[in-house]
C-alpha cells in the first residue's frame, strides 16, 4: 500500500545525464507491454489460486478471510506489496481494467490479451460481490494495515490479523460502495456478451451499491492512514452514476448526473480517491453524441487537458526535465499512467480541438504526449530503465513486495516470519529471488533520479490501480487505428 504521507529520503542513482535533454528514442514492443502489464495482476491474486494461474512463484493464501464475520472474503487482490485487501483501491482497479476492455475490445483481441483481462476482471469483481452481503452492508477491509506493515512476510506464511471492517448505515462510507458500484456497473459491461447472467447479477448489485452509497452519504475514512479521502465522495457518485448510465441506459442515472452538476470540478488528477475527470470525460461522450445539457462535464474533461499538457498557457502540472507528468512524489508513476489513460480515451472521442487560454491542442498533440508518457515508463527515459519489472534489458531488481521479495515457499518451504522476513530479505541489497512480472514502480523522483532500493517504498512499490491504468494505456498502441474510436 501507498502511504500517502510517508516521508523518505531522496537516494540517488549515480548517472551522469544531461537532464535538460529527453532520452534518446526506442522501439517498444506494446504488445509484450500489455501482456506483462495483465499478468503482473495473477501475482497480486489472493485466495485458492485456479488451475489456469501462470504466475508459478505464488500460491494459495489467506483462506479464511471472513470467518471472524460467518461470511466468506477469500479471493481478491492485494492492493500493494503487502497482504491487506482494500475494497477501495480493488474496486477503483476493476473499474480501470474493465474501461480498458470496454474501450480497446479489438487491440486486446488481437494481442489475445482479452480472455486474460476477463479473468483479471472477474477475479476482483467476484470478491466485490462476496463483500456486498445485503444491501447495507459492504465489507470494505481485510487486514490489519499497521500490523500488516510490521510484517515482512509472503501471503502464504500470514500470520498477523485478518481484522475485517465494514460500511453500514451507522457506519456509511459513500466513496467505497460508489467505487463498487462502478466497478460491476462497468464489469457488467464487459461480460454482457459473454456471460449474461453473471453480467446482470454484475448490474444488480451495481445499481444496490449505488443506492446505499447515495442514501447513507458519508466520508470513507475507515482505510487511512493509507487510502484517506481527501476529494470527497462527489467524483465517486458521479463517476457511478455514469457507468450505470452506459451499463443500463437508464436516463434516472443520466438525471443524477445532470441534477448534481453542481458537483462538478477540475481536476488535475486521475486517482483512486479524485474520479472528477473519469466522470467528466464519460459524460462528455454523450455530450459528443447530442447531450448538450451536459456540457459542464465537457468542460471538466477539457480543463484537465490544459492543466497538463505541456505547452498550455494554463498548464498545472509540470514535467521533469526528462519529459515525464509530475504530479507528486510517492509513486507518481500511478498518476502517470491513469492520465495517459484518460487522455487516450479522451482523445478517441473528441471533436475539434481543446482551447487552454492562448493555446490550442488537437487530438493528435494529446495522444501524442500520452504515448510519450508510456514510453518513459517503458524506457524512453534519461536512465535508459524500463520502470516496468521484467520489461526491457534494465529494470528495479529490488521490487518493494513482501511475496517477489522472499524465496517462493516451492523453493523454500519453510516458514519465513515476521522478524526473519526483515532482517533476510526486506534489508537484502540483492535482486529480488522472483520476478514479479509486469509490476510498474512508483518511478523516479523529480530529477529523473530513481535509486533501485527496497526500503523505498514510495518509488519501488507496485500497485493493482497503477498497473490497471497503465493497462488502458499501452494497449492503445497496439496499432494504428485510434482515430477511428
Amino acid at each position: 500500500m501507498i502511504h500517502v504521507s510517508h516521508v523518505f529520503r531522496v537516494a540517488v542513482l549515480s548517472c551522469i545525464m544531461a537532464a535538460s535533454t529527453n532520452a534518446q528514442a526506442m522501439n517498444h514492443d506494446y504488445k509484450d507491454a500489455l501482456s506483462k502489464a495483465i499478468l503482473f495482476f495473477e501475482g497480486q491474486r489472493s485466495g485458492k489460486l485456479p488451475s489456469t494461474q501462470r504466475v508459478k512463484w505464488r500460491g494459495d493464501s489467506a483462506l479464511s478471510d471472513g470467518e471472524s464475520k460467518n461470511v466468506s472474503l477469500s479471493g481478491g487482490y492485494y492492493d500493494a506489496g503487502d497482504n491487506v485487501k482494500f475494497t477501495w483501491p480493488m474496486a477503483f482497479t476493476i473499474s480501470l481494467l474493465s474501461w480498458a476492455a470496454i474501450e480497446y475490445p479489438e487491440q486486446l483481441n488481437s494481442a489475445s490479451q482479452l480472455g486474460y483481462l476477463r479473468s483479471e476482471i472477474r477475479w476482483g469483481s467476484d470478491f466485490i460481490i462476496k463483500a456486498h452481503v445485503s444491501s447495507t452492508k459492504l465489507y470494505t477491509q481485510v487486514g490489519d494495515g499497521n500490523k500488516d506493515h510490521a510484517c515482512w512476510e509472503r501471503p502464504e506464511d500470514m500470520d498477523t490479523p485478518r481484522t475485517v471492517t465494514e460500511i453500514n448505515t451507522n457506519s456509511p462510507g459513500t466513496e467505497v460502495a460508489a467505487e463498487s458500484a462502478a466497478a460491476l456497473a462497468a464489469a457488467s459491461i464487459v461480460f454482457k456478451g459473454v456471460d449474461s447472467n453473471y453480467s446482470s447479477k454484475l448490474l444488480k448489485h451495481s445499481k444496490s451499491l449505488f443506492k446505499f452509497g447515495d442514501k447513507y452519504q458519508g466520508s470513507y475514512q475507515g482505510s487511512c492512514p493509507f487510502y484517506c479521502s481527501y476529494s470527497g465522495y462527489h467524483d465517486e457518485l458521479l463517476w457511478a452514476a455514469a457507468w450505470l448510465y452506459k451499463a443500463s441506459r437508464e436516463s434516472r442515472y443520466l438525471k443524477y448526473a445532470i441534477s448534481h452538476g453542481g458537483w462538478n470540478q477540475a481536476a488535475t488528477e486521475f486517482s483512486w480517491d479524485n474520479k472528477f475527470v473519469g466522470a467528466q470525460i464519460s459524460l462528455a461522450k454523450e455530450y459528443f453524441a447530442g447531450k448538450h445539457e451536459l456540457e459542464t462535464f465537457k468542460r471538466g474533461a477539457d480543463s484537465f487537458v490544459c492543466a497538463i499538457m505541456p505547452n498550455s498557457s494554463v498548464v498545472q502540472i509540470r514535467t521533469t526535465p526528462g519529459g515525464l507528468l509530475y504530479t507528486r512524489d510517492s509513486s507518481n508513476l500511478q498518476y502517470v499512467s491513469s492520465a495517459s489513460m484518460v487522455l487516450l480515451a479522451y482523445s478517441n472521442i473528441l471533436i475539434g480541438t481543446i482551447q487552454c487560454g492562448n493555446t490550442k491542442f488537437t487530438r493528435a498533440q494529446i495522444k501524442s504526449f500520452a504515448k510519450s508518457q508510456v514510453e518513459y515508463i517503458l524506457g524512453n527515459n534519461p536512465l535508459k530503465m524500463s520502470y516496468m519489472v521484467g520489461y526491457g534489458s534494465t529494470y528495479p531488481q529490488q521490487l518493494h513486495h513482501r511475496g517477489a521479495s522472499i524465496e517462493s515457499v516451492y523453493v523454500h518451504p519453510t516458514k519465513v516470519g515476521c522478524n526473519d522476513g526483515y532482517s533476510s530479505y526486506y534489508s537484502s541489497s540483492k535482486p529480488n529471488p522472483n520476478i514479479h512480472v509486469g509490476a510498474i514502480v512508483g518511478g523516479p523522483n523529480a530529477r529523473d533520479e530513481f535509486s533501485d532500493t527496497r526500503p523505498d517504498s514510495s518509488h519501488l512499490e507496485p500497485t493493482t490501480y497503477m498497473n490497471a491504468a497503465f493497462v488502458g494505456s499501452v494497449v492503445a498502441f497496439l496499432d494504428n487505428s485510434l482515430d477511428k474510436y
